[in-house]
């Protein structure tokens, strides 16, 4: 072997022993799997939560056999029933009165029953009615109990109920077998309808007075965003009869006229007496209204990750964080809604819950200018999305799925519709760095868990989030994106909004969102105190031909409901707090401050006479005495008939004491939304945000977060590079970790 060959496997040799090096090495660097560690949260009663829970499937399938073997009369499905059948509309969760609730909580009493809350369609009878039934105990029914007059002083008209899913189905049937034909040319020609390429949207509420169930409804091309794709064509269809065959047209309304119906309309087309603007044919993408990206994919979006595992605990109903606790549950009517919320063990809220979203339009269309959504007749929590991994929540969300019943005799999961996170926001919830004097640096990461869960109602899509920080502070916050509602641009149009494309009229209209918020200070008995600013003049002490100017504190006792009710757009003290009867270690009254976020535009004024169904509106705060009686600041059966509300909200406040009694707070937040051009394709949640924050207030002796584990403190003097010193420091072990990303699912699709 000559000296060459030997160099040749030598370096050969070299090379190897290098690349097995960097092979071995580079295994040892790679992220190791994210590993869990236990939790460090303080227990509760096992199964306490449970008292809140939602109506399991099992359960509603109970309620819907007892029903069935129980009234006497037929029950046809909702979803296939006419308006002169009797049917299920809905079966919920029948929450037990507080007194008996903190009984069983608080005073070792005895677990109240469980109990369903049905609301029937009587159509088959000889006095239409809808009634609300009680049935109990769960999970097997024993008894039934009509509470619909005790509740509402009297029966419930039936053209009062919700429109089902199954009379929207018959509306638009109506109009495709006995309206459009009535129009021929004007369709095929005009509209160049096929049967299958417009698309109807209904406003609310249906009429002038009580008893009218007559609706517009407006006519958009059948592509993709179709809420923004209008073709200048309504019609309003009186549909008050229970025999469908006797429904009728009652107004046609084209761009700018009104017809006395599609006849009409079609002999002023043949004739040549209508003033026609046709719209430019959509493709099945909606062209301007897609969402489909414009841009090709780049580099990855940040996202978030747990490298120890989640901090939080849901188990059954309840979750606990960081020394809060409580339960929660999804309404079928008002969506979101939480119970027994303690932070450190003590409880601060009995329930917070979303009451009401309402929206308010304005036009020169009359599908538009008629429109006030009360989104709870349509049901926030019965629309709550499927939550998309990633994008409506942090792919390693803890993902709930929820139940319903409506609309069928069948309950309906909906997978993943509330998600349960914790959130690094990515600023200091507090933070100082000493440069003066003493040489140091302390802070605190604003990590909070949020729930949430997404309602998409019609073209509207609300991000509902209840929040909680380590300082003890509650946030509730909705997003409002989705689709604008648009009407077709004509005449005077720009009046009433902003020109979105080229017939699309982008119109005016409010967003008003209702909480209802029973805080429990220290006990179920508060006050409600003001506290806010006001400058004296004084003179200098030590200078006293000088004056200054010195801001003071100003405190006041609201002591009945009328000093308690601030008018939406009045001025409002700016600390205004839940009074406890006990004190902090410094001789202050323990409180929970209320401080609302809010842009809201104008109420409907009080002499309208649909007013009174939506008066929870007139104010941004009012404080309440709790009655059960009064467990909600509007109903389902305002929408169809505001004229005769069924739930009147202002009645609620009638000057009685409120001092030292249980207290309900009813927060009102929301915006004015002029959309405009950005609003196409799609309207963005920055600066459509809105909602309210519960704060400490005196409740502690200093800021509870000072005992979070994620406190940071370091001195000049210390070595801040050192893990026991500084958890910051800590981060390249602790968090250099691969974590374990599930496959994208979604199941938004299935079973539509």
């Amino acid at each position: 072997m000559n000296l060459k060959t030997v160099l040749i496997l030598l370096g050969l040799a070299l090379a190897t022993i290098f690349a097995l090096v960097c092979v071995l090495l580079t295994r040892e660097r790679s992220p190791r799997s994210c590993q869990q560690l236990p939790l460090e949260q303080e227990d509760v009663e096992d199964g306490q939560s449970l008292v809140f829970a939602d109506l399991t499937a099992e359960e509603m399938s109970q309620v819907v056999r007892y029903l069935q073997g129980h009234l006497g009369v037929p029950l046809v499905d909702a979803s296939r029933a006419k308006p002169s059948d009797n049917c299920i509309a809905s079966v919920d969760l029948q929450v037990p009165a507080k007194a008996e609730v903190l009984r069983f909580l608080d005073a070792g009493g005895a677990r109240p029953a469980r109990e369903a809350l049905a609301v029937l369609y009587f159509g088959k009878q000889a006095e239409p009615n809808i009634s609300e039934y009680v049935v109990g105990p769960l999970p097997t029914p024993a008894y039934h109990r009509d509470v619909t007059e005790h509740k509402y002083g009297g029966k419930l008209p039936y053209h009062r109920r919700p429109t089902l899913a199954v009379e929207y189905k018959q509306l638009g049937e109506f109009l495709k077998s006995q309206v459009f034909p009535s129009a021929p040319a004007f369709m095929q020609q005009v509209m160049e309808y096929d049967g299958a390429n417009l698309a109807a949207v209904s406003a609310a509420p249906r009429g002038f007075q009580s008893g009218d169930r007559v609706t517009w409804f407006v006519l958009f091309q059948n592509v993709s965003g179709f809420f923004v794709h209008p073709v200048g064509l309504e019609v309003l269809v009186d549909h008050s009869s229970l025999d469908v065959s006797q429904w009728a047209v009652s107004r046609v309304f084209y761009n700018g006229q009104y017809y006395r119906d599609m006849a009409q309309l079609e002999s002023a087309y043949v004739q040549g007496r209508i003033s026609v603007e046709k719209v430019r044919k959509a493709p099945w993408d909606g062209d301007f209204s897609s969402m489909k990206p414009r841009a090709a994919a780049a580099a990855l979006f940040p996202v978030q990750f747990e490298p120890q595992g989640p901090r939080y605990s849901v188990r059954n109903n309840q979750v606990l964080f960081q020394g809060w606790s409580f339960a929660f549950g999804m309404s079928v009517s008002t969506g979101l809604r939480l119970f027994d919320i303690r932070h450190r063990g003590q409880r601060v809220a009995y329930e917070v819950s979303v009451q009401e979203a309402l929206s308010v339009y304005g036009s020169n269309c009359p599908g538009g200018m008629s429109t006030r959504y009360m989104d709870g007749s349509f049901g926030l929590g019965r629309y709550s999305s499927p939550l998309v991994p990633g994008l409506d929540c942090p792919s390693l969300a803890t993902y709930v799925d929820t139940h319903s019943l409506s609309d069928s005799l069948r309950p309906s999961k909906r997978k993943a519709s509330l998600c349960i996170f914790e959130q690094n926001l990515g600023s200091p919830l507090r933070r100082h760095y000493s440069n003066l004097q003493s040489l140091y640096f302390g802070g605190l990461v604003n990590s909070a868990l949020v729930i949430r869960s997404i309602a998409t109602v019609g073209n509207y899509d609300y991000v509902w989030d209840f929040i909680f920080y380590q300082n003890g502070a509650l946030e509730g916050k909705v997003q409002a994106t989705g689709y604008p509602s648009s009407s077709f641009l004509h005449g005077d149009g720009l009046r009433y909004g902003n020109r979105l494309w080229e017939h699309t009229l982008g119109t005016i209209h409010t967003h008003f969102v209702n909480y209802k918020v029973d805080l429990d200070v220290g006990g179920v008995k508060n006050s409600l105190v003001a506290h806010d600013m006001a400058f004296e003049m004084t003179r200098a002490p030590w200078s006293p031909e000088q004056q200054i100017e010195r801001p003071r504190l100003t405190k006041k006792v609201l002591d009945t409901e009328d000093q308690a009710a601030f008018r939406l757009q009045s001025k409002m003290p700016r600390y205004i707090y839940f009074a406890a009867n006990s004190k902090n270690k410094w001789g202050h009254q323990r409180g929970y401050r209320i401080q609302i976020t809010s842009f809201a535009g104008d109420h409907v004024p009080e002499a309208s006479s649909m007013e009174r169904a939506i008066s929870w509106a007139r104010y941004q705060l009012a404080v309440t005495r709790r009655k059960e009686e009064e467990p909600t600041s509007t109903s389902i059966y305002n929408q169809n008939d505001p004229w005769t509300p069924t739930v009147t909200f202002a009645d609620f406040i009638n000057n009685e004491t409120i001092t030292n009694e249980d207290l309900v707070a009813w927060i009102t937040a929301g915006f004015l939304h002029i959309p405009h051009s950005e609003d196409i394709p799609n309207t963005v949640t920055v600066g459509n945000s809105v909602g309210f924050l519960l704060r400490p207030y005196n409740y502690y002796d200093l800021d509870p977060s000072i005992y979070s584990h994620d406190g940071v403190f370091f001195t000049s003097e210390q070595d801040f590079t050192a893990c026991e010193i500084n958890p910051l420091a800590c981060l390249p072990k602790t968090a250099s970790c691969l974590p374990n990303f599930p496959p994208f699912t979604f199941d938004g699709f299935r079973n539509m």
